[in-house]
């Protein structure tokens, strides 16, 4: 049976041109996935379209050397319905959320600010299924920093945060009962501060007396000494909050 030799030239150009790059029409893998877009060197790069045959889930947007990077959109096939259901919008980096972005949860929760590696950290506000509002500062995906937490009932909390919880100074309006909390919080807890009216006048369930006004010769000397406690545990759990300063 005659044998046809090819150079090592012909080899070479017969790999290149084997080689995926540039726009091409749908590729299917060995599993079923399907992809449809620009490739470079034999890896999904510049702008396409890959659906996943076993959640029928699909990416539309930007790719770098295989891997989502740049401006896209995901989205799920929902089993109910057998219809696509948007869940992430926004910049992507090495195949993960990375930048600005919106996600929808499947509770009806929709976050939209920035994410780090998958996580929300940066500034970012939640909209959760409760209808409260949360806007401020993130860290691995909680609460972390400052913000302001606006409640469904009118009522709202501005301050510092930690671990997702308010852990630090702050303030907490009651809108309903029309009072105001300001001080310390340690782990979701007021734990030392002071209450007094606030709009009682417009508040629709105010309560029945006024906050009467404390008589003390140096009422902030009492709220220091009480507090330096509760900041130096917060200090030492989040160091970053840098609550207490030299002069303390």
């Amino acid at each position: 049976m005659p044998y046809l030799q090819t150079s090592k030239k012909s080899r070479a150009l017969l790999d290149i041109k084997s080689q995926k790059c540039g726009l091409r029409h749908t590729i299917f893998s060995v599993i079923g996935n399907e992809y449809t877009g620009e490739w470079q060197d034999n890896k999904k790069h510049g702008k396409g379209t890959q659906v996943w045959k076993k959640s029928g889930a699909i990416y539309h947007g930007e790719w770098k050397f295989g891997k989502p990077d740049g401006y896209g959109t995901y989205s799920v096939l929902l089993p109910e319905t057998k219809e696509l259901a948007k869940k992430y919008c926004g910049e992507w980096k090495h195949g993960k959320k990375h930048g600005y972005g919106m996600y929808l949860y499947n509770n009806l929760a929709v976050y939209e600010g920035e994410w780090s590696e998958n996580q929300r950290s940066g500034w970012g506000r939640m909209y959760y299924e409760s209808r409260d509002i949360y806007e401020g500062e993130w860290m691995k995906d909680k609460n972390n920093g400052q913000g302001i937490i606006r409640c469904a009932n009118g009522n709202w909390y501005e301050g510092t945060w930690g671990e997702g919880k308010k852990n630090g100074d702050g303030k907490f309006y009651y809108s309903d009962k029309g009072q105001l909390y300001e001080g310390i919080w340690l782990d979701g807890v007021a734990k030392c501060g002071t209450l007094s009216d606030f709009g009682r006048n417009e508040a629709p369930t105010p309560s029945k007396c006024q906050i009467p006004q404390v008589c003390l010769v140096d009422m902030q000397l009492v709220l220091k000494e009480s507090e330096k406690a509760y900041l130096e545990t917060i200090n030492s759990k989040f160091p970053l909050h840098n609550t207490l300063t030299e002069n303390e």
